[in-house]
């Protein structure tokens, strides 16, 4: 009898609230007590979902509250602070109801936005790839990403150089852009037909 298929269930597909996405929508500013709703899309922009959240900076917590597979929710996720390690401000945190650990991304996992811990089977699309294809993503992954590489260098605020020197992550595109420019067509047509 043949092993039956186990479908691991992707961090990457999974519905999330982020530290970064709440200090880009100003949830994070000092002394505020804030409310709003966080929505997801499909790939048609869409609205597929939406939560109502509520930050309190000066208590440290984010209330959620939203339905999911017709059961109510309403509770409060933890926040922290840990001073920078630039000496400078300081670093936001949730700490997850379910397992206490302290995370800058939760995952909405069996109904609640959980640390990634909470789900043992869990994994990120790039642990799925084949051995073949992590080979391939070595070499020919700046050129398929390229795209992607330009949308994140031409986002707006993004900075490109820091007290007169370019920011690590300007040169790191910059890089990437440049080795997916020196891969030629040729390369791509022949790994589309011997398959290496």
């Amino acid at each position: 009898m043949p092993k039956p298929y186990t479908f691991p269930c992707l961090f990457d597909e999974l519905k999330n609230i982020s530290i970064s996405k709440l200090i880009e929508w100003n949830y994070l500013k000092e002394n505020s007590h804030k409310q709003g709703v966080i929505s997801w899309s499909n790939r048609y922009n869409e609205v597929t979902s939406r939560i109502n959240i509520e930050v309190n900076v000066n208590q440290q917590y984010v209330n959620l509250s939203y339905t999911s597979n017709e059961t109510v929710y309403n509770y409060n996720v933890d926040l922290v602070t840990v001073p920078s390690n630039l000496g400078k401000g300081k670093i936001w945190y949730f700490i997850c109801a379910y397992t206490g650990k302290r995370c800058r991304i939760l995952h909405l996992i069996d109904g609640k936005f959980l640390h990634r811990s909470a789900l043992k089977s869990g994994m990120y699309s790039k642990q799925t790839s084949s051995k073949k294809w992590r080979q391939i993503e070595r070499v020919y992954g700046s050129y398929f990403d390229s795209e992607k590489y330009y949308k994140q260098l031409y986002k707006k605020h993004f900075k490109k150089f820091y007290n007169g020197k370019p920011t690590k992550r300007y040169l790191k595109l910059l890089r990437e852009i440049n080795k997916a420019e020196k891969i030629s067509v040729k390369d791509i047509e022949r790994l589309m037909i011997f398959g290496s």
